[in-house]
């Protein structure tokens, strides 16, 4: 990985904090897409310090704004020509329905929309790397998953599951439709399912909610840098430079779900997702 760029989203904490960290150990050059500019600097500061490297960098970028995604992606374009490697790494678990502040359900808004576009914005300097990377983030919670298509942003019946689950989905047909569409170029797109992670996904930061249940079950989850280490293994490991629109677990291929291999799902997904962020032709 050495003097190779990443850009690695939701890198404050967690398995995006561990990904930084463990890239920037094998020497990588590593941009931080952080939210919060106060919890982006002391994440910045930990990555920093625990990789010995000082080859990471922040740089704001709110996922649950269309905005903010161009403007990052404008501000990465400006300063470097090349990209290596995405790692779509943020997500959100909402236990109440919210919404972005373009008006999508939260989930699918920055779970799928948001990494869709900074995708697509990021295509260009992926294409000029010597062989660029796209990992995506998804979940084995994509087995449960369907795309409501008469409501994708869930106005009715909403719950959790349902769209967390329609998020994760949405992860792998973008993934297997973005590895259809660049099979003429070097860059490669991979999805993956990093085990229950334990992080913070899904407590509230304002009312504390879902800490207690989350602290009776950590004992069974993986560490941060366990749930790390597919991501990072597609991110930079020799053995799959040229594989891809595959999904994997622990580091080796693993099967999906019927609804995730239907190619005109993942077709049909591309088109509305276009419409949404206002990228259509």
């Amino acid at each position: 990985m050495k003097d190779k760029t990443v850009i690695v989203t939701g890198a404050n904490a967690g398995m995006g904090l561990a990904t930084v960290t463990l890239l920037a150990r094998k020497g990588a050059h590593v941009v931080m897409a952080c939210r919060s500019r106060e919890r982006g600097e002391a994440a910045l500061a930990q990555a920093r310090r625990d990789s010995g490297s000082a080859a990471i960098e922040l740089m704001l970028c709110d996922l649950g704004s269309l905005e903010s995604i161009r403007s990052f992606a404008e501000a990465y374009r400006s300063r470097y020509a090349s990209l290596d490697v995405l790692v779509n790494n943020a997500g959100v678990v909402a236990i109440k329905r919210q919404t972005t502040r373009d008006g999508f359900e939260s989930m699918i808004g920055v779970n799928h929309l948001g990494h869709f576009l900074l995708t697509r914005l990021l295509l260009e300097p992926l294409i000029a790397a010597p062989q660029g990377r796209i990992v995506n983030v998804s979940s084995g919670a994509h087995k449960w998953g369907r795309i409501y298509w008469d409501d994708p942003h869930l106005t009715r019946g909403f719950n959790v599951v349902k769209g967390y689950a329609q998020s994760k989905l949405a992860n792998i047909l973008f993934t297997r439709e973005l590895a259809a569409r660049l099979a003429d170029t070097r860059v490669t797109a991979n999805s993956l399912h990093p085990g229950a992670v334990s992080t913070q996904i899904g407590i509230d930061r304002k009312t504390g909610f879902g800490r207690q249940v989350h602290a009776l079950l950590r004992p069974f989850f993986l560490t941060a840098e366990e749930g790390a280490g597919t991501a990072v293994y597609l991110a930079s490991s020799p053995d799959v430079a040229t594989a891809s629109g595959g999904y994997y677990i622990k580091s080796k291929l693993a099967p999906i779900a019927k609804r995730a291999a239907d190619k005109q799902a993942a077709q049909r997904l591309w088109t509305w997702s276009e419409q949404q962020v206002g990228m259509e032709l």
